[in-house]
């Protein structure tokens, strides 16, 4: 089962020629999954050539311009394909009052369902959203606004199925053999049982994205990205701007490097969010202050296309 991470804009504040404001999209399986919107986020996405009628969630992080401008256009691109699944929106308080001036103000044509989720106690982790094999949690940041980061967790996977083991105890090879991978205990002709656990390893752990942007470098954050695959965070400036960014309640690419090294567990970090302050040459100085804490710490840019492959 694939999935990978495309970056859609990885800007902070104010779009710039190549640089669009955040956006991630998250696909699973063929299915998408949008974390903010910012201003581009179409041009991205035409640009990757993914197909925006598959997207089943907009996850929004807080209603600062820089990460829900490009809605409006999502919502109502929308509606030129056909669409017969509902489009969700989470996000915290006031998204909901956002969603609704824009489809009045600007009448828009819409003929699909828009289901939108307010997250009614944003200060508290919590699932927002429960999928096939997976789920969405939500976690509290502390910025300017109500701020929100976001986890995708999948479920833990069968262990690998040993078919010597299953032919030392007589299981014949056939739909036993599915039975048995699918967790079920199957019966042999002599009336003995052959339990999954007698033929399969230990369970393995699915894939952990998560995306944190717009907040102040709390502890609380570690805790909830421990064990990412692909964490994506946001590294606005470089370490000598630090008091500057904490007043603003942003981070620093320093803070970043620092919470992916006291989660643990944290396979990958990419950078995103970046002050407009940082020509493409300036931003080596993000990534070296990250790295100095973080290794495996990078730049995301437009259109990125990051795998997201299981450990084994």
């Amino acid at each position: 089962m694939n999935m990978e991470a495309f970056v859609l804009g990885c800007g902070g504040m104010m779009p710039l020629p190549g640089r669009h404001l955040t956006s991630v999209l998250l696909r699973r399986e063929g299915e998408l999954f949008l974390f903010d919107c910012g201003e581009g986020t179409q041009v991205s996405i035409r640009s990757l050539n993914l197909k925006w009628k598959k997207i089943s969630v907009v996850f929004i992080s807080h209603t600062h311009a820089d990460h829900i401008t490009g809605l409006a256009g999502i919502l109502m691109l929308s509606a030129q394909v056909e669409r017969n699944e509902p489009l969700y929106i989470i996000g915290p308080p006031r998204i909901r009052e956002f969603v609704e001036m824009n489809r009045q103000i600007l009448e828009m044509y819409i003929n699909y369902e828009i289901v939108v989720q307010e997250i009614s106690n944003p200060e508290q982790p919590q699932t927002v959203y429960n999928g096939e094999g997976f789920r969405v949690r939500s976690f509290p940041l502390r910025h300017s606004r109500v701020c929100v980061g976001y986890v995708l967790e999948e479920d833990e996977r069968p262990g690998v199925f040993h078919p010597e083991r299953a032919a030392e105890l007589g299981v014949p090879r056939g739909p036993m053999w599915s039975r048995l991978q699918g967790g079920e205990p199957v019966t042999l002709e002599d009336g003995s049982q052959v339990e999954p656990g007698q033929v399969m390893g230990s369970a393995r752990k699915g894939r952990k994205f998560s995306y944190v942007t717009d907040s102040l470098p709390i502890e609380s954050i570690a805790r909830e990205v421990a064990g990412s695959d692909l964490l994506i965070c946001e590294g606005m400036f470089e370490g000598e701007l630090a008091e500057s960014a904490h007043s603003k309640r942003h981070m620093t690419a320093e803070d970043a490097g620092r919470i992916a090294k006291a989660a643990g567990g944290v396979k990958r970090m990419g950078l995103i969010h970046y002050s407009p302050r940082y020509t493409e040459r300036d931003l080596k100085r993000l990534v070296r202050d990250a790295r100095h804490h973080f290794p495996g710490s990078f730049l995301t840019r437009d259109r990125m296309d990051i795998p997201i492959p299981y450990e084994d």
